[in-house]
C-alpha cells in the first residue's frame, strides 16, 4: 500500500511539471514579435515646390509725438485717416486691414544723477495689410507714405490657395522617399517588399521679409519698386518599409 502511494504522488508531479511545458510549446507568438522577424526601414524625404506668389502682407503705420497725450493721439488718429483713405483708394478692402498696434508711450529725458524728466508723448498706430494685386503693391506703398505713414514694417509674399503647391510637393515627397529605400534595400542585398507607414510634416517656407531700411531708401524714387520672387513650398515625409531577400 505504502508503495502505491509513493508513486501515485510522484505521477503528479512529473504532471504538473510537464504541463506548463506543453503550453509553451503550443502558445502563439505575440504580435510584437512579428516585428523583430521581420526587416525593416525606416527613411525620411522631402519634396519643394517652387511657385510665383500671388499675395502679400505688409505692415505700417504712423508714429507721431506731441507735448500732450491728447495731443499725439489726434495728431496720429489725423495722419491715420489719411493712410487708410489711400489704401481704400487703391483698392484694398476693408477686411484686407488689420489693426496690429495701437499704443501710447510717455517720453523721458534723462540725465546722470537727476530724475527722469518727462519730455511728452508717443502715439503709434500699426497695421497689417493684405495685398491681393501685387502688381499694385508699390503704388500702394507710395500712397500710403505719401499720405502720412511714417513706419513701414517688411513685406511677406505668400500664396492664397497654397494646396495645388502642397500636392505637388508631397509627390515629389513620395517618390523621393521610395528611391532612397530603394538604394537601402539594393545596398544591404535586400528587395523592398511594402510599404507599412508613411507619416507626413510638412512646412511653408516664404521668402525672408523685405526690411524697412531696404524698402525706405526706395521711397524718393517715382515708384517703389517690388519683386515678389518665388516662395517654397516643403512637404516632408517619412516611412517605414519591410524588406526581404
Amino acid at each position: 500500500m505504502k508503495m502505491w502511494m509513493r508513486a501515485a504522488a510522484m505521477g503528479l508531479v512529473l504532471g504538473a511539471a510537464a504541463a506548463p511545458m506543453a503550453l509553451a510549446q503550443t502558445a502563439p507568438a505575440g504580435a510584437g514579435d512579428a516585428v523583430f522577424r521581420a526587416t525593416t526601414l525606416n527613411v525620411a524625404a522631402y519634396g519643394e515646390t517652387k511657385i510665383a506668389p500671388d499675395m502679400a502682407t505688409i505692415n505700417l503705420g504712423v508714429m507721431t509725438e506731441a507735448a500732450t497725450a491728447q495731443e499725439a493721439m489726434a495728431a496720429n488718429a489725423a495722419r491715420m485717416n489719411q493712410v487708410m483713405a489711400a489704401l481704400k483708394k487703391g483698392g484694398i478692402a476693408a477686411k484686407d486691414i488689420q489693426t496690429s498696434q495701437l499704443s501710447l508711450e510717455p517720453q523721458y529725458h534723462y540725465e546722470q544723477n537727476q530724475p527722469p524728466r518727462l519730455t511728452g508723448y508717443r502715439a503709434t498706430n500699426q497695421v497689417t495689410v493684405t495685398v491681393r494685386d501685387l502688381t499694385k503693391l508699390g503704388q500702394a506703398v507710395d500712397a500710403v507714405v505719401s499720405a502720412g505713414a511714417n513706419q513701414v514694417g517688411g513685406i511677406n509674399f505668400g500664396l492664397v490657395d497654397p494646396t495645388a503647391a502642397e500636392n505637388a510637393a508631397r509627390e515629389q515627397a513620395v517618390k523621393a522617399l521610395a528611391a532612397k529605400a530603394d538604394l537601402y534595400a539594393r545596398a544591404t542585398g535586400h528587395r523592398v517588399l511594402r510599404l507599412v507607414t508613411l507619416s507626413e510634416g510638412g512646412s511653408f517656407s516664404p521668402p525672408p521679409p523685405v526690411p524697412m531700411m531696404a524698402m525706405s531708401a526706395r521711397y524718393k524714387e517715382a515708384d517703389t519698386a517690388v519683386s515678389p520672387g518665388e516662395v517654397k513650398v516643403r512637404v516632408d515625409v517619412s516611412g517605414v518599409y519591410e524588406l526581404t531577400r
